[in-house]
């Protein structure tokens, strides 16, 4: 993909696809024929764009999780004794936040 989509990137997107769907639910009674298609066409657009954007995220984030946990397995197999020390002291942080509530 040619651009990197950060979540503001999403959240501009998300934002001008609810202001043409605003525009169209706005202005549908108001304006002739020709002007509500033209309306109707823009809507379903921007909704189709967004709609690819947010499936492409979410499929790059997918990966992204893929990568990160085999990552974090290789490591846990090269140190065991070192993973056993994290999954403890995250227990730990875990076991003392619950217990406070």
């Amino acid at each position: 993909m040619a651009k990197d989509y950060t979540t503001e990137n999403l959240r501009a997107e998300l934002k001008s696809l609810a202001d043409t769907l605003e525009d169209v639910l706005r202005s549908s009674s108001e304006k002739p024929l020709a002007e509500w298609d033209r309306l109707r066409s823009k809507a379903e657009g921007a909704l189709k764009d967004t709609r690819v954007r947010l499936s492409d995220t979410g499929d790059r984030l997918a990966h992204q999780t893929k990568e990160i946990a085999s990552q974090a397995d290789t490591y846990v197999h090269k140190n065991p004794w070192k993973g056993i020390g994290i999954g403890a002291a995250v227990g730990v942080i875990v076991g003392v936040l619950i217990s406070r509530r």
